[in-house]
């Protein structure tokens, strides 16, 4: 019976991607039934369904249909317990379904963030992309920026920013440079002394990333003497001066605050 299903599957698929491909649409009738198979306890027949879900989900018109139909905990639970395929694939169908704002809050609130961090800690090269982007897309909400925070988001992001070879970095920033803009992020990031990392990829990154470690920087060092100082120590001054001037526009927007942080410690203000 299962392989049945996985016949109808695919040869919905099928039908599906032709549509889109000469029509620009989709047809909505497929999605109850992917969505019902998204319970199925066959391995593949879950593949199968998610993979199906997230090419519909490419389509605008189907986002609020996929997410009418209840789709949002089965896909978390794929996400949770599926085959490593399946799992990826789930998180690409919640960040293609986080476009829509309201979608944000229910993706949030149906568990997935801390399934999404997992992925990003035990995942492939492509899953722990997958569960990174989603994650980012799901913190532009500002609760889900608590949740990722309470799920300890920031251990493993510290560990990807750090780890220079792994091919996370530019992602790893991404995050946090958003999560540190939340009361939470900025007190969980401060206590994993990010501060030494940042200002070497201050230093040396690419031009998107010594903005997003500038942002983090700032958010760091805003109201707090000691990040302030210890970012001083550490030599930013000088990596921040030459970011003034060759940065992106928010780059230099973000050094130049840090830089007049750090002006008030060599005048003697009081901070």
């Amino acid at each position: 019976m299962e392989l049945y299903y996985v016949e109808i599957i695919l040869n919905t698929f099928k039908v599906v991607k032709r549509k889109i491909n000469k029509e620009g649409g989709a047809d909505g009738d497929a999605i109850p039934l992917l969505v019902e198979l998204l319970s199925s306890p066959d391995p593949r027949t879950q593949e199968h369904a998610v993979t199906a879900l997230l090419n519909l989900s490419i389509n605008e018109s189907n986002k609020g249909t996929i997410l009418n139909e209840g789709a949002i905990p089965d896909i978390v639970d794929v996400l949770k317990n599926g085959s490593m395929e399946a799992r990826e694939n789930a998180a690409a169908t919640l960040f293609s379904l986080s476009v829509i704002d309201e979608n944000k809050v229910a993706i949030g609130a149906a568990g997935a963030i801390p399934a999404l961090i997992t992925l990003l800690c035990e995942g492939t090269p492509r899953g722990k992309k997958d569960a990174a982007t989603a994650i980012f897309n799901l913190s532009i909400y500002q609760g889900n920026k608590a949740r990722a925070v309470k799920a300890g988001i920031v251990t493993p992001l510290m560990r990807l920013l750090k780890d220079a070879g792994g091919g996370m970095v530019d992602e790893a920033l991404a995050i946090l440079a958003i999560l540190a803009s939340h009361p939470e992020g900025k007190t969980a990031i401060g206590q994993a002394e990010p501060i030494p990392v940042l200002v070497e990829v201050i230093r040396t990154g690419s031009p998107r990333n010594r903005e997003n470690s500038a942002a983090v920087l700032w958010s760091l060092c805003t109201g707090d003497f000691e990040q302030l100082k210890l970012s001083k120590e550490l030599g930013a001054e000088e990596a921040l001066k030459e970011l003034s001037e060759n940065g992106t526009d928010r780059a230099k927007r973000k050094a130049g605050n840090i830089l007049e942080l750090l002006n008030q410690i060599e005048v003697g203000a009081t901070y």
